[in-house]
């Protein structure tokens, strides 16, 4: 497998990504190449298999005893050899796992399609449809795929509540449920909004379903061929909490297939080959859906899922390998100024 971890990155999941990219080395091991991590200045950095430790990012170690890297055309390069010229760093595929800003945002994707790096990861278009959760709404409307009633609200428009409580309140564009918060009555959603204003300024505003079912489906699409991951029901409280989704990221083993019929599988399964379709094709990630009343709704969409969601495949590095080698292609337009040379004929120049 000729395949390259990146995380990291400014936001506020970068210690998420750190653990999600342990957790894959751990998983994977000897399958990833190496490991490029993200600084919070936007810096690159080489990081030795060995020292893949939580501790070597918490203590800053990478500053002296990784090697520094830049990003260019074709990839990665770090000086070396005489007059320390720049030596590009055979990387293969370029697996992103960086949550939040940074790369579920399209800023990276950006960058390697700049750059004609070959990457998994959503491309830009399919980053920004998923990033901000009320355009996820949108999308996934469009698409025929129920969402629950949503309202948003700004620093300067947070007075008029159209949803009854009990309700949820979430940043629009932040994942790791970080800032969400339920609010039953005032008092608690004027605490929830100061809370989730710390981390954006648009919020998103849902009815909270007590005790609702959840279910979580990660996969991609090669061609014409559908690679999808077992369905869980992941265990929870009220909801999962930042606690929850820490221990999530960090998860090695695989999950139990949750114990649903197989009339709501092939349903869930639907769900998610819609929003897919035509949208994430080069990413794997995970979709959770809400049941209720029998009608399936879509929660959300981790467009780069913690820890790849690997726990939810049976043979993930297959899964990886496979999407390594079917790409979406970007034609690259080269400049011809043939229209240049005609208009200054045309001018007797």
């Amino acid at each position: 497998m000729n395949i390259s971890i990146l995380f990291g990155g400014a936001s506020y999941e970068h210690e998420i990504s750190i653990v999600s990219a342990i957790a894959i080395k751990k998983t994977l091991g000897a399958h990833i190449g190496h490991y490029i991590f993200l600084d919070g200045e936007h810096r690159f950095w080489l990081i030795p298999d060995n020292e893949m430790k939580s501790s070597f990012f918490a203590k800053g170690l990478y500053k002296t005893k990784a090697k520094e890297l830049f990003m260019g055309n074709g990839g990665f390069y770090h000086p070396q050899g005489l007059f320390n010229k720049p030596k590009i760093l055979k990387i293969g595929t370029l697996y992103s796992l960086i949550h939040g800003a940074d790369g579920e945002d399209g800023v990276l994707s950006a960058l390697c399609e700049f750059y004609a790096i070959p990457y998994i990861a959503p491309r830009v278009q399919a980053c920004v449809l998923s990033f901000d959760k009320s355009l996820t709404k949108l999308f996934a409307a469009q698409r025929g795929v129920l969402t629950l009633q949503s309202q948003i609200l700004t620093q300067s428009e947070t007075t008029h509540l159209t949803i009854p409580y009990p309700i949820i309140i979430k940043p629009a564009r932040l994942g790791s449920s970080i800032g969400v918060s339920v609010a039953t009555q005032e008092n608690e959603l004027r605490y929830g909004l100061d809370q989730a204003f710390e981390y954006d300024t648009r919020v998103l505003i849902e009815p909270f379903v007590q005790d609702v079912k959840e279910y979580n489906l990660a996969g991609c699409k090669l061609g014409d061929q559908w690679i999808l991951s077992i369905i869980e029901e992941p265990r929870k409280k009220q909801f999962l909490n930042f606690e929850d989704k820490y221990l999530d990221f960090a998860r090695t083993e695989q999950v139990l297939r949750a114990d649903i019929s197989h009339e709501l599988e092939q349903e869930i399964q639907e769900n998610f080959k819609k929003i897919y379709a035509d949208a994430f094709e080069g990413a794997i990630i995970r979709c959770d859906f809400f049941v209720i009343d029998n009608r399936v709704y879509l929660n959300e969409i981790n467009p780069i899922p913690g820890s790849g969601a690997h726990y939810l495949f049976e043979d993930f590095a297959h899964t990886l390998q496979a999407l390594s080698e079917n790409l979406p292609t970007t034609r690259r337009i080269k400049p011809s100024y043939k229209y240049i040379d005609q208009i200054q004929r045309a001018k007797g120049k």
